[in-house]
């Protein structure tokens, strides 16, 4: 996938986001567009800084990187949803080209990706990236609606108990 993509990619995720997060559609919904925006455009950015060193596509473009990514906001207490963009730059990288990322790197080089991925000048890429796009929108809205309550009603059975 080219920058063009991930960009795209991210801040139509980040405008997606906002209208589930905030679905009234007024200043509230532009305020949390605007609070995950930033965000998740950084996010979908920084693994390709890994073409300035290291090796691309496997310095930053690995699970550990994910990992320490998704902590950072509990840590910090900031940018929450960089992980998003990290996640997703993956994700295109998987599916937006032929050769794959390294996700095990520095533990193993290996690169994986997908038996139907396409090249990253294919006349494709758009029409993969928008997919792609839609169906992160459509888990992120099924996981906010049905799994979050349920998690949330569990740990507030079962903290209490345990306490």
């Amino acid at each position: 996938m080219n920058k063009r993509g991930h960009v795209l990619n991210a801040v139509l995720l980040a405008i997606g986001l906002g209208y589930i997060l905030e679905p009234s559609g007024d200043v509230e919904t532009f305020r949390t567009i605007a609070e995950v925006f930033v965000p998740v455009v950084l996010g979908a950015l920084f693994p390709d800084v890994d073409t300035a060193f290291g090796k691309h596509r496997k310095t930053l473009h690995n699970l550990p990187v994910l990992a320490i990514v998704g902590a950072y906001p509990l840590y910090f207490g900031n940018l929450q949803w960089v992980w998003l963009g990290v996640l997703t730059h993956y994700v295109l990288d998987v599916l937006g080209t032929t050769r794959g990322i390294a996700l095990f790197y520095p533990l193993w080089s290996k690169e994986f990706d997908v038996p139907f991925g396409i090249p990253v000048d294919s006349q494709y890429t758009d029409l993969m990236m928008l997919t792609v796009t839609a169906v992160e929108l459509a888990g992120t809205f099924l996981l906010l609606k049905y799994a979050a309550p349920v998690v949330l009603e569990a740990q507030q059975t079962i903290l209490p108990a345990l306490q």
